[in-house]
């Protein structure tokens, strides 16, 4: 059991713990960004065969999608990781953990924005569809011009919620041990016996989702013209 230290640890001591925890942002901002770089448009793409008129197709979409959503993100990254080897015996080498990590973070994100778009594009009006049709617009502008910035402006919220649960689920990455802050910031407070890492890393979750949360309403104020 961790013993907490009960002397009052001086500012070089913060400091040295503030900085052994920020090497571990790097990590966290990596599965951050390139989560949603591949879950954003995957998510669409899910989305579109959520809603396809080919069942079979639809079918497969929407029992990946209960999956997905129906089972823990840290037994996915463990299945994503190990799975390789235990089902089919390819065997894996150490990067392979940082490439699980994004793997797996991405088809778990991507199944909920899959649903959050679906419900965007249903929201959209049916007199929209009907204008475009007799403007002669061919599908995909109709898509782009019309669907889309609707689409995007009712779903925003949504959106901004899942942002920044993926903030806070990096830390997840500990499950195939894969080093990022939290990891981090776990092994200092064991090793200094302190609770501070701990704040320390949940300072930054803070503050990064501020940003996050920031950004996303400057935006949606941005798409505002749409009322």
């Amino acid at each position: 059991m961790m013993i907490f230290a009960e002397d009052t640890l001086t500012f070089e001591q913060l400091a040295d713990i503030v900085q052994q925890v920020m090497t571990g942002v790097g990590a966290s901002l990596g599965i951050f960004f390139l989560t949603l770089l591949f879950s954003l448009p995957l998510g669409m793409l899910i989305a579109f065969g959520r809603m396809s008129r080919f069942k079979p197709l639809s079918l497969i979409v929407k029992l990946y999608i209960s999956i997905v959503r129906g089972t823990p993100l840290m037994l996915q990254l463990l299945v994503v990781f190990f799975g390789p080897y235990y089902l089919f015996r390819i065997p894996t080498t150490p990067d392979y953990r940082f490439y699980a990590v994004i793997i797996g973070f991405s088809l778990n994100y991507a199944a909920y924005f899959a649903e959050i778009y679906r419900a965007g594009i249903q929201a959209v009006p049916k007199g929209q569809h009907e204008a475009c049709e007799i403007l002669g617009y061919s599908r995909a502008q109709k898509f782009f011009k019309v669907v889309f910035p609707q689409m995007m402006k009712n779903i925003l919220p949504a959106i901004t919620n899942e942002v920044i649960t993926l903030v806070k689920d990096t830390s997840l990455a500990f499950a195939i041990a894969y080093t990022e802050m939290f990891t981090v910031a776990k092994q200092v407070a064991a090793a200094k016996s302190t609770i501070v890492p701990l704040f320390v890393a949940g300072l930054f979750y803070y503050v990064f989702n501020f940003l996050v949360a920031f950004i996303m309403e400057r935006i949606e104020k941005k798409m505002n013209y749409f009322r």
